[in-house]
């Protein structure tokens, strides 16, 4: 149940003090996060004590405690949270789960509520009961993208009774996310030995490429396209992520081209999630960046292909907005409708070296989701970026991972994305300034090339 007697009023933090570990490398915990501690805005109770972290999930159909990861969690439910600053009452802490990331606001309890734990919610009816409460709770985007949850439960809610299995329910839970086509939302897990994964709004372009020459062959034939017929000699694939190279067209001014797959995986030396992999991956970036913004220094433009970007750590969009642009800007703001101190606005300082503030041209796709869609938000709001392409598919919340009592997973869209004027893109997407077909389904490896060639075209011409 909901603890609606808890103050919704968080003490302000000390603005002079940074987040601290929360264990130190020692193991050793901050007696300043030791108790426990709840969140209205992710709807988490947390028992932190020298032994670890204990989460509760606490919701209005019950409250249980999150189940211990294995082979089948997702990323999401993997990571804890490993850095807090605490209110100068000690009475509310802010938790991150690495330097830079949204953090969440958290208010101290006397003790676990005796809910927790007291109710046995692994039957069908009950984690349906669980699984609609989380999302009707929890979700931001029902009117945005068009759906009456009420009336959706309503609907299902007579094809569920203890009893009718694993696959019979999940059918049910997977049936009631499609409508929102919202590719932030989704459900994971195993269902009777095999792992399931239930997940709509893939916009158009990856369905299209899965049901005809399948993924890997397509990406294979646009990065093998760019070596051999696009870039000129001497273009490099850093691993495996990011593909930096030139074009020089007719008039013999040279265009810088950067394509960035994902927003993260440039090393592979610390465990994902870690503060040393997030130290390591920023420091990968910086250099890739360094050494392609001197290369492109004197070119006429740079591409930024973000065209095939899936996403990834929020930290790397905003280090690469950082290097194209000479004025501080508010990059984008993320507020949790509903949730007390909530909003975290994300302030964009020109990077203090190499930086390239001449024409930009960033190239998106429907394919173009979360992290490259955040770049996105933040590059188009500078006077030297242009965004051609297509639309991009409208995902941006970093998702809020609730494992149900089952097991299973639910992942969902919670946190609005604003930019700098305050607009929202979620389940609509970024429209270009100029629309170009980047992945054409008569032609969706050529079609990229095309695309190119015309960016370039409104580069020579002005």
């Amino acid at each position: 149940m909901m603890f609606l007697l808890i103050s919704l009023a968080v003490a302000l933090l000390s603005s002079a003090q940074s987040a601290q570990p929360i264990f130190a490398e020692d193991g050793a915990l901050d007696d300043r996060a030791e108790g426990v501690w709840y969140s209205l805005e992710k709807g988490w109770i947390l028992d932190i004590s020298e032994s670890g972290i204990t989460r509760w999930q606490d919701t209005p159909a019950g409250c249980y405690a999150s189940p211990a990861p294995d082979e089948s969690t997702p990323m999401m439910g993997q990571v804890e949270y490993r850095l807090f600053r605490p209110s100068r009452d000690g009475q509310s802490i802010r938790l991150n789960y690495l330097p830079g990331d949204a953090s969440a606001s958290f208010e101290r309890l006397d003790a676990l509520p005796p809910s927790c734990g007291s109710e046995e919610l692994t039957s069908e009816t009950a984690v349906f009961d669980v699984f609609a409460s989380v999302m009707r709770r929890h979700y931001s985007f029902f009117d945005a993208r068009g759906v009456d949850w009420d009336a959706q439960i309503a609907a299902a809610h007579p094809h569920v009774q203890d009893g009718m299995g694993e696959a019979a329910l999940w059918e049910v839970l997977a049936g009631l996310l499609d409508p929102l086509g919202d590719s932030h939302t989704k459900l994971i897990g195993m269902v009777d030995g095999e792992p399931r994964r239930a997940q709509a709004g893939l916009g158009t372009t990856l369905p299209m490429i899965r049901e005809s020459i399948g993924e890997g062959a397509w990406l294979n034939g646009l990065v093998d396209q760019l070596f051999n017929e696009v870039l000129d000699p001497g273009a490099e694939l850093i691993a495996g992520r990011v593909i930096v190279g030139e074009i020089t067209p007719e008039s013999g001014a040279p265009v810088g081209y950067i394509q960035i797959f994902t927003m993260g995986g440039f090393t592979t030396d610390h465990m994902p999630g870690s503060i040393e992999w997030s130290q390591a991956e920023l420091a990968a970036l910086s250099d890739i960046l360094d050494d392609a913004l001197t290369r492109f220094s004197g070119h006429q433009a740079i591409i930024l292909d973000l065209s095939n970007n899936r996403g990834g750590y929020d930290a790397v969009t905003r280090a690469i907005a950082a290097r194209f642009t000479d004025h501080a800007f508010l990059g984008y703001r993320v507020r949790v409708p509903g949730a007390s101190e909530a909003t975290e606005d994300y302030e964009i300082t020109p990077h203090d070296g190499v930086r390239y503030s001449g024409p930009v041209y960033v190239m998106t796709s429907d394919v173009t989701v979360s992290g490259g869609e955040i770049t996105t938000m933040m590059l188009r709001q500078l006077s030297n970026v242009i965004q051609v392409g297509g639309t991009t598919r409208g995902a941006f919340s970093t998702p809020l991972a609730k494992p149900l009592p089952n097991g299973w997973y639910l992942e969902l869209s919670n946190e609005v994305f604003e930019d700098g004027s305050g607009a929202v893109f979620e389940g609509r997407g970024i429209p270009p300034a100029m629309m170009v077909d980047m992945y054409p389904e008569a032609a969706p490896v050529a079609g990229h090339r095309a695309a190119i060639e015309h960016v370039v075209g409104l580069i020579e011409g002005g």
